[in-house]
This record gives C-alpha cells, structure tokens and sequence, in this order.
C-alpha cells in the first residue's frame, strides 16, 4: 500500500502536466480563405421601386407567387423528400460521428469479470490426490485508459469531425434549395405546357371552323379541293402538337408527385385543372457578391470541408511526438467467490505508457504530405465553388432580365397576330383575300400565342433559377424529422 502510493501520485503528476500542456497543439489553425470578389454583379443594378432586394426578401419565397397549390407543394416536399432524408440521414451520421471522437477526451472505462473451475490431470500433478488437482479462479475489475492530448491529435480530430459536422448541415441546406427550385420549376414548366395546350386546342378548333367553311364553300361551288385540302393539313399539323405537349404535362405532373415523396400518379387529379402563370416582378436583386458568399450553402459546405482537411493536417502531425497513455485497472481476485470482494482480494494497477512511431518517420512524413494535399485539394474547391457560383448569379441575372424583355415582345405579337386572324376571317368571308392569307394568318397565330406561352413559363423559371442562384428565400432550420419520415 506504501508502495503504490508515491507511484499513483506520480502518474497523478504526470495527467495533471497533461491537462496543463494540452494547449499545444501542432498543425495549422484553419483561417478563411481571402477570395477576391467584385464589388457589383456585371448586371445593372435594379431600382428601389421595381425591385426586390435579396437582403428583405421573404424566408419563404414560393409564397410571393401567390400560388396557394405551390406552396402546398413545396411544404410537402420539404416534409417528404427522399433525397431530403438521405441528406438528413447523412447530417444524422456526421452527428453522430462528432459525439463518438469528443469521448476521446475522456478516459476509456470498461468492467470485466470471469470465473473459473478447473481440474489438473495426474501427468499435470503426479502425485497429488483427486481433489487437490481441482482448483477455481473468481475476478471482477474496472479498466480505464486515457490518452493524454498533450499534441492536439484528439483535439484536431474533434475539429475536423465538427467540421464535417457543418459541411453535412450545409449539405442538408443546399438539398433544401435544390428540391424547393426542382418543385418550382417543375410547377411553373407544368403550367405554362397546359397554357400552350389550350392555345394548341383553341386554334385547332379555329382551323377546324374554318375547314367547316371551305367545305362548305366547296359544297356551294365556290371552292376548291385545293383549298380543303391546305386547310385539312394545316388543322391536322396543328392537331399533333397536342399528343406531345399532353405527354409532357404528364411527365411533369409524374415528376412532381415524387418530389414530394408520393407515387407518379398520385397528384393527376390535382394537377389536371389548368392554373395562371403568377405575375412576376421586372427585377430581382441578388445583392452583392459578399452577400452571395454568405448565403450560399455550398460555399458554406466546401469551406467547412477545407476547414475538415486542414485539422487533419494536425492529427498526421502529432504522429511525429510521442502518444502517453494513462491506464489503470481496480478489482479483486479470489479462489472461491464467497471471498471476492474481500479486503485482502484487492487487486490494482496503474501505468503510464508511451508510444512514438519516430523510427517510423518516412511513413508519418508521407501521411503530412497526403493530407497536406487533401487540404490543398479542398482549397481549390472552395475557390472553385465560389467562382460557379458567382456564374451561376450572374448568368441567372441576365436570363431573368432578358426573358422579361422577352415577354414584352411577345405578349405584343401574340396580341397582333390574334387580331390579324380575325380581320383575315373577316375579309375571307367578305371575299376581300383568298384562304391563304387566312390560314397564314392563323398560322402566326399559334406561333405566337405558343412563343408567348413558352416565354411566359421561362420567365417563371428564371425567377425560381435566380432564386436558386441567391440561396435566399430557404428555411434556415433543419426539416423536422419525424415530418419526414425519419425517427
């Protein structure tokens, strides 16, 4: 008992002289990389009376549209994703992975116990009666062993896995914008395919009247089969672009039932009744490029990543000084268990070991080196990231603003085309022009009502990309687990 004493409390010295150097720790702190930014977007700043600004711009953006089924849809995405809860369940992992490493800051405790009862055979103990050769063995103990930091390597781990820990949030986040932009887009491309649908039916029906006339012309003596059969063809062009565009509504309609996490058939019923394309605003501002810097989550995921590497750099470093390990073990041993737990039973131990790899040291240099080139690796992807994404804001800006140019064209031809269409009727039926003038005239017109549809859905889109493109507008908590199926 004397004994031990001095020795426990110089291995009690020794943790202590731990604790106080576990401010040393090797590697590189992770500082922010400085990535040199434009002051301003290339596109010209929009004025305050007719713009949004990204910084004031609604947490739910969807909801600015105005679409009450939109905004259904969205909120059901977000509760029912499955790409959602993989990106959830990957966050969950990273959680779970930074609570395991922080319990590398505590000593390790285990409990054991065994009995025994054995016989030794007459070669073994020649000589010794039967019952003498029986003997039996009763233990129980606590182990502990403890790693003590005094390099930083299990701080540096921690950091990396806190981290990653950040970068699967980040994830988590930029999976949010993905699907809540997927749903949008989808949803606006759905209706402007059914408007250019009806503009389709509703001139098919017009080419229908007016072959209805030709024929009866025709029947009257004052046509030709010429004339009937140019109508007929035009009608029946006209005719087949309505399978394809049914198709693609249907596909759309399939595409939206699964991002909300249903079956492709589950949402016909409430997506066939035919909706208005939402006013949209002429301009959007996305604000400056710092702003973007801060917003979008997959800047944030790579510079968490890079922060990850740059901490693993640490833990290969403290490879290079030694690893002290405290461990210890209290208990008792008997030869009958009535006697275990007695005074003279006690067992104990405690031992400070050391472990250093330095006639290892071509390998501990080569794992510097490696995750010194990780490190460099998520550098340059950080940096990339940030380069597409201020391409990405920047391409999305000039979509927006051109297809809102655009629209105005278009709304003004399609309105032209339309009145064309109805004076080339009526001076057809006053006998003023020839029917090619007319099915020319009806011709344009579907063109244009067609190109104004299709623009119409574009400039939708493009309000959702640039949306996409400025991260704004995103809930900025994680979704509630249990809404999304989870636990």
């Amino acid at each position: 008992m004397n004994d031990y004493k001095p020795t426990a409390l110089v291995l009690l010295k020794a943790a202590a002289l731990s604790l106080a150097l576990s401010a040393c720790t090797v590697g590189p702190d992770f500082v922010r990389p400085d990535v040199a930014m434009p002051d301003a977007f290339i596109q010209s700043p929009p004025t305050a009376t007719d713009a949004i600004a990204a910084a004031n711009a609604d947490p739910a953006f969807w909801q600015g549209f105005g679409d009450p089924q939109l905004t259904a849809l969205v909120e059901q995405a977000l509760a029912a994703n499955h790409d959602l809860r993989i990106a959830l369940a990957s966050y969950d992992r990273a959680n779970a992975l930074l609570r395991g490493s922080k319990f590398d800051y505590f000593p390790t405790v285990t409990a054991s116990a065994e009995g025994s009862d054995s016989r030794a055979s007459t070669d073994q103990a020649p000589g010794v009666a039967r019952g003498d050769r029986d003997g039996e063995s009763y233990s129980a103990g606590i182990n502990a062993s403890w790693e003590l930091d005094l390099f930083g390597r299990i701080r540096r781990g921690v950091e990396a896995g806190r981290a990653e820990t950040a970068a699967s949030a980040a994830d988590l986040a930029a999976a949010q914008v993905a699907i809540v932009g997927e749903v949008a887009r989808t949803y606006f491309d759905l209706r402007g395919l059914q408007e250019r649908l009806r503009v389709a039916r509703d001139n098919a029906d017009n080419q229908r009247e007016t072959l209805r006339l030709v024929d009866a012309r025709l029947d009257a003596g004052r046509g030709t089969g010429f004339d009937t059969a140019r109508a007929r063809a035009q009608l029946e062009t006209t005719s087949a672009r309505i399978p394809a565009l049914e198709a693609q509504v249907a596909f759309d309609m399939h595409r939206l039932a699964v991002l909300v996490g249903k079956t492709p058939d589950a949402l016909i019923a409430e997506l066939t009744p035919a909706r208005a394309l939402p006013g949209l605003p002429a301009k959007l501002d996305a604000g400056t490029p710092g702003d973007l810097l801060r917003r979008r989550p997959d800047i944030a995921a790579a510079e968490q990543r890079l922060h990850a590497a740059t901490a693993r750099i640490g833990v290969a470093t403290a490879d290079l000084f030694p690893r002290f390990t405290l461990g210890g073990l209290i208990g008792s041993q008997a030869i009958d268990a009535g006697s275990l737990f007695e005074r003279d039973s006690e067992t104990r131990f405690i031992a400070l070991g050391i472990d250093w790899s330095f006639l290892d040291i071509g390998r501990v240099r080569a794992r510097i080196a490696a995750a010194d080139a990780d490190a460099e690796g998520a550098l340059a992807r950080y940096e990339q990231t940030v380069l597409l994404a201020l391409e990405d804001t920047e391409n999305a800006l000039v979509r927006y603003a051109r297809a809102r140019s655009e629209d105005a064209h278009l709304e003004r031809a399609a309105a032209d085309s339309a009145t064309a269409a109805r004076l080339a009727r009526v001076r057809f039926d006053a006998g003023a022009v020839d029917l090619f003038e007319v099915l020319d005239a009806e011709r344009t017109q579907l063109q244009a009502q067609d190109a104004f549809a299709a623009a119409r859905s574009r400039s939708a889109i493009g309000a959702v990309s640039l949306y996409t493109a400025m991260a704004g507008g995103w809930p900025d908590t994680l979704p509630v687990r249990e809404a999304i199926g989870g636990r």
